[in-house]
């Protein structure tokens, strides 16, 4: 079994769902983040439950090698999209697109299937297919 199919099952036990898993650097050191997303939201003390259940795993399965930090959090309200399952659990959510090409556009995210997304903007219905899309992140208005 995949370490992802592992997290992602405890994650599961714990009422959430994984959102993504990414290996970044920052300041000169390696972070594994997992982020979580639950109905009714994501607090301290699930991130806190998950982490603990997550870290045996990875003492034998690392997700890299060499020394890192493991994190798990919430993708936050402002979040990038970058998966068909992102997208549609986004459905309803105010979205900025930066479209391969140059042109950018934004708007709620009425549709997404495995192709593509459409939009409603102030002009109108949009539709890209996701190899056309080079950013998107969801916003929200203050």
């Amino acid at each position: 079994m995949a370490l992802i199919d592992s997290i992602e099952k405890i994650v599961k036990s714990h009422g959430a769902k994984l959102y993504d898993s990414e290996i970044v650097q920052e300041n000169g050191e390696t972070i594994y983040r997992v982020s979580i997303v639950k109905d009714g939201g994501v607090d301290i003390d699930l991130c806190t439950d998950i982490s603990r259940d997550i870290s045996p795993l990875l003492d034998i399965t690392p997700p890299v090698s060499g020394e890192y930090r493991f994190e798990v959090s919430s993708p936050g309200i402002e979040r990038k999209l970058t998966k068909p399952e992102h997208f549609k659990n986004s459905v309803g959510e105010k979205v900025k697109l930066k479209i391969l090409g140059g042109k950018k556009s934004k708007g709620k995210l009425i549709e997404a299937t495995d192709e593509g997304i459409s939009i409603e903007t102030k002009e109108g219905v949009e539709s890209y297919n996701y190899n056309e899309l080079g950013t998107v992140k969801t916003y929200f208005e203050w």
